[in-house]
């Protein structure tokens, strides 16, 4: 059950409207890594734990929190927003100034939205689940969960970068701050499960079931071999369970594929059937 808690988590005021902004800011709302997305990621990892305790616990609370998130950019939109001469587009734009800003602005804000945050991207792409993983493995998705703070992290700070308005600088500083602590909290829950379950995933898989041949091999696919200089081709492999082997010219273990004609009714293109020409 959730309820709604009026105030914000954080404030969320520009110093000035800026419709321009309030465009690029749609990305960390309805981008691919933006808030709407980790929400929807992880509160449906969290209602599909079948087990209580902490991991459910923390996937809800911290799908709760990003709700909040979600809240203060939708009302830092809106407020950018505010006084965007729309109306009048053709006078807006003897201001040379205005015009640059309001010919970038989303038309969409003010048509659709009415001068309100959308469910999109930067570009107007809408938001879609196709963003969100929520397989039902923890250490598989904990690990979707820390690139996806990563990126928000990254594209967060773009932005912060983007612009010189101190209430949005503000508010984008406490988002950045969240992602530093939401990559920290996955990285430590990551820790915690391979130190259950060990690092390939899925752990339960039986490993007499793969072949273990060649379950270590790194193979050169390009041209010379400065890949051969990494940890992931030599030494003991990250499971503990072998050693990487670095494969200078990988074999092929299969032969030539051929493969039967098709059948008449396909209409393939097929030189053992001769073709009717009248």
């Amino acid at each position: 059950m959730f309820y709604h808690v009026k105030e914000l988590q954080y404030p969320a005021k520009p110093d000035r409207p800026d419709p321009l902004f309030a465009k690029q800011l749609q990305e960390v709302l309805g981008g691919q890594f933006g808030e709407i997305s980790v929400t929807m990621q992880y509160l449906f990892q969290g209602w599909n734990v079948r087990m209580d305790g902490k991991y459910k616990d923390l996937l809800m609370d911290v799908g709760t929190e990003e709700i909040a998130h979600v809240e203060m950019l939708a009302t830092m939109i809106a407020r950018l927003l505010d006084d965007a001469p729309v109306g009048d587009l053709e006078e807006a734009a003897k201001d040379p100034v205005l015009g640059a800003i309001i010919g970038g602005m989303n038309p969409q804000h003010a048509i659709v939205s009415g001068l309100g945050a959308m469910p999109s991207d930067s570009v107007g792409n809408r938001w879609t689940a196709d963003y969100i993983i929520a397989s039902g493995n923890l250490l598989a998705d904990f690990r979707a969960n820390l690139n996806a703070e990563s990126q928000g992290r990254l594209q967060v700070s773009r932005l912060y970068e983007m612009t010189s308005d101190r209430g949005v600088k503000d508010m984008l500083s406490f988002l950045i701050a969240r992602d530093t602590m939401h990559q920290n909290m996955w990285l430590a829950a990551i820790e915690e499960l391979e130190e259950k379950e060990g690092v390939v995933v899925p752990s339960t898989f039986p490993r007499n079931l793969e072949k273990q041949q060649v379950a270590y091999d790194f193979y050169n696919f390009s041209q010379g071999d400065q890949s051969a200089k990494g940890r992931w081709a030599h030494g003991r492999s990250m499971d503990g369970c072998s050693n990487f082997r670095y494969v200078q010219n990988p074999p092929a273990y299969g032969g030539i594929p051929s493969l039967k004609p098709a059948p008449p009714y396909t209409f393939n293109t097929n030189f053992h059937i001769p073709p009717s020409l009248c």
